[in-house]
């Protein structure tokens, strides 16, 4: 057996965004992954394993462990391991960093929605969150709205000021209502269980973008939000029994099932109808899409070599 292994920097160096969103465009025309999540919970930690099956392109097998309380001792909040599996014939083909795979995974996963929901003319682009993933978001959506000006917001101000230095012509804005209502695409990567995207700030024509809630406990957006949107996921399989920004609003009545339009399955329904409409978007990520992610870090690794 060959084993490849590839590093963060090394693979990274081969990867593009428009292409891995390609690459998700490919993995969700071939037939429909067979996934199973385990969640398990200690207080605020978090054990998360995924694995995907598609057919004609591989296996994944994912396990995170979300500590929010590590980066206080100068550990990592989140930590794991990612294989990808041959589909032929099941011997591991690839060990692939975990912090590469959920980089661009969970960033393109949120282009790729864009990409189809997001007004083509958005340049207004508010980043929440000026932590890791904040920083891969600007990256992102970069490569595809090149004349995006960018704002980020953060709790705390010094973290937000720190992101607006290393990303070129970000500024940090001051107040999360004016800069939400003045925002083209509002992209959220908080901790957050209470909602800080309220949707009387909404205005027609934004794209909303939400990553960051994982848990049932977990919402960045408000229920007023979700009502006046039209609301699309990556996977119903992974998000409408496990994630708060969704469990929620359907168990209280505030939403009907069919206010969920589509998934990344449905590519006729997943899409803008009208310049007007306020989209949003929930990122769950999912197994299937760490698979595709891998999958295509190998394909770039092997082209390269």
């Amino acid at each position: 057996m060959s084993l490849t292994i590839i590093p963060f920097a090394q693979g990274e160096a081969h990867l593009e965004w428009r292409g891995l969103c390609a690459a998700f465009e490919a993995g969700h025309r071939l037939p429909k992954a067979e996934i199973a999540d385990t969640l398990l919970y200690r207080g605020r930690d978090t054990l998360l394993n995924r694995a995907a099956w598609i057919d004609g392109m591989g296996l994944a097998v994912k396990s995170a462990t979300i500590f929010p309380g590590n980066p206080e001792q100068g550990v990592p909040m989140i930590n794991g391991a990612v294989n990808l599996y041959s589909d032929a014939d099941g011997t591991l083909e690839a060990l692939v960093d975990f912090h590469l795979v959920t980089k661009w995974k969970t960033a393109g996963d949120s282009l790729y929605a864009a990409m189809r929901l997001a007004r083509p003319d958005s340049e207004a682009i508010l980043i929440i969150g000026a932590g890791t993933v904040g920083r891969a978001l600007w990256q992102a959506y970069s490569a595809v709205f090149p004349r995006a000006r960018f704002s980020v917001w953060n709790r705390t101000r010094t973290n937000a000021d720190a992101m607006a230095s290393e990303c070129e012509d970000m500024t940090v804005a001051e107040d999360l209502e004016t800069a939400v209502h003045a925002a083209d695409i509002v992209t959220s990567a908080t901790m957050s269980t209470d909602p800080l995207i309220k949707g009387d700030w909404l205005r027609p024509g934004q794209h909303i973008d939400l990553i960051g809630a994982y848990r049932p406990d977990m919402r960045e957006a408000d229920d007023v939000a979700i009502a006046r949107s039209r609301v699309f996921v990556d996977s119903f399989d992974t998000t409408v029994a496990h994630i708060g920004e969704i469990m929620t609003p359907l168990e209280t009545g505030v939403i009907p099932r069919d206010h969920l339009i589509a998934d990344f399955y449905d590519p006729e329904r997943f899409r803008r109808q009208s310049p007007e409409d306020i989209t949003l978007f929930k990122n769950g990520g999912g197994a299937h899409l760490d698979l595709m992610t891998s999958r295509y870090i190998l394909d770039a690794w092997r082209a390269a070599a």
